[in-house]
């Protein structure tokens, strides 16, 4: 193993991992919203609010993240929308574990007693009010290991923005595997920065949980 080459490179990857975070909290923040506003639509009563959100889930589960990242940054420009390969990678990323956030987010939902909801709706709350005062602080307590599981994935799978020109972790790697023909010392450079990353992440995860649990 050459370490002098580590050292030498390690600042690029840091440089990287930083940018494998930037994408990986905004394509999380998106995810969220998205599986917030798709798991609500999936318990609504009407169809024209819970097809949609099936269709949704279908298909971004159903399909490979890697193909619907080249539909958005390959095919996006023959439908008018043009991005950036950072901004391809975040929509991309976000509406994929958006459909997986809202299946997590809608069992949380659909696991809260049902007496909790009719008992709101004999208080005079309407839906939208019994699911935000009653429903989702207790659905939240649910929701954060499943969340938390997403959330790792989503930092796993941001390797595949690499795919679209992100100069990431896994981009930064094969960029000096290029030139200095030396695959291990720079996988398992960036293997180290994952590593990191997902740690912090499952620690913040850990402690969030924990302190739900202490308010229920």
């Amino acid at each position: 193993m050459d370490v002098a080459l580590i050292v030498r490179v390690s600042r690029f990857f840091a440089e990287a991992a930083w940018v494998t975070v930037e994408i990986s909290v905004l394509a999380l923040a998106l995810g969220l919203c998205v599986g917030f506003a798709a798991a609500l639509a999936k318990v609504s009563d009407r169809a024209v609010l819970s097809l949609p959100a099936r269709v949704y889930v279908s298909v971004f589960r159903g399909t490979p993240a890697l193909i619907q990242l080249f539909i958005i940054y390959f095919g996006g420009p023959q439908i008018g929308l043009q991005l950036e390969p950072f901004a391809a990678g975040v929509l991309g990323l976000g509406l994929n574990i958006g459909a997986y956030m809202t299946e997590s987010i809608r069992g949380a939902i659909v696991a809260v007693e049902r007496g909790q909801s009719e008992a709101a709706r004999c208080l005079g709350l309407g839906h939208l009010q019994a699911m935000r005062k009653v429903i989702l602080p207790q659905a939240a307590r649910l929701m954060i290991r499943p969340l938390g599981v997403n959330s790792i994935a989503l930092i796993k799978g941001s390797a595949l923005v690499s795919a679209i020109s992100v100069v990431e972790l896994t981009y930064t790697a094969h960029r000096f595997i290029s030139s200095t023909y030396r695959p291990f010392e720079m996988f398992m450079l960036s293997a180290a920065f994952y590593l990191l990353i997902i740690s912090a992440a499952s620690h913040l995860i850990r402690t969030l949980d924990a302190r739900f649990a202490l308010r229920t």
